[in-house]
């Protein structure tokens, strides 16, 4: 390929570290693709520490076949759900699979999150859908995944496996990270609160469990 891609490897690698500082990836969890051009993309390496990965560790993928075309490490085994949103969403430039955790516990209860009206759901779109769980790195995530993509939905949980959120560029989508994190924290307390308030002999605990997601 004729375009120099150091430039956006170094920007995965940096993202990673990043992501890593705010405890959404941790040691080789999480994994993110960003759009090179309309016909490439860079990905995180499979099973490689963020804070050891260097930019010759990237892949650069062919976006419709996924053949390796640069890095000297097996690409993520979530790039087909990568080239998934990559293929159906011109208009996403940066997509980030993560772990993060108030988010991913909200996945495990296998329900949409319904966006607030303003800002929040300006960014993220009016719902953030729950993907049906399957395994990681499988076709059939993937082909899930692409079921439930939207044009204006920028953030989705998957059931048992964290959240991924995409926008137009790396600044967008950590954006939307955060966002989703923070939304999923309001849902989550709104929740433990009501089962306190309907469950005095647990009210004790809620309370406690309330203070350290509110820490």
């Amino acid at each position: 390929m004729k375009t120099d891609t150091l430039a956006p490897r170094l920007q995965v690698v940096d993202l990673c570290l990043e992501l890593s500082r705010r405890g959404y990836f941790s040691g080789t969890g999480g994994n993110l693709a960003l759009r090179i051009d309309s016909q490439h993309f860079a990905v995180t390496p499979s099973a490689t520490d963020y804070h050891t990965m260097t930019p010759d560790n990237v892949s650069v993928l062919r976006l419709s076949d996924l053949t390796q075309i640069q890095g000297d490490r097996a690409p993520s085994v979530e790039s087909s759900l990568h080239a998934r949103v990559l293929r159906a969403r011109s208009d996403v430039g940066c997509s980030i699979h993560t772990h993060q955790p108030i988010a991913s516990a909200c996945a495990l209860h296998g329900r949409s999150i319904p966006v607030p009206g303003g800002t929040m759901r300006a960014a993220l779109g009016s719902n953030i859908p729950v993907v049906g769980y399957a395994p990681s790195g499988s076709g059939w995530l993937a082909a899930k995944f692409a079921r439930k993509l939207r044009p204006h939905i920028n953030a989705y949980l998957m059931f048992n496996h964290g959240a991924l959120c995409c926008g137009t560029s790396i600044d967008d989508a950590l954006l939307h990270v955060e966002l989703l994190e923070r939304l999923a924290r309001q849902r989550l307390r709104e929740q433990i609160a009501a089962r306190a308030a309907s469950t005095p002999r647990l009210r004790p605990a809620l309370s406690r469990v309330l203070a350290t997601l509110d820490a």
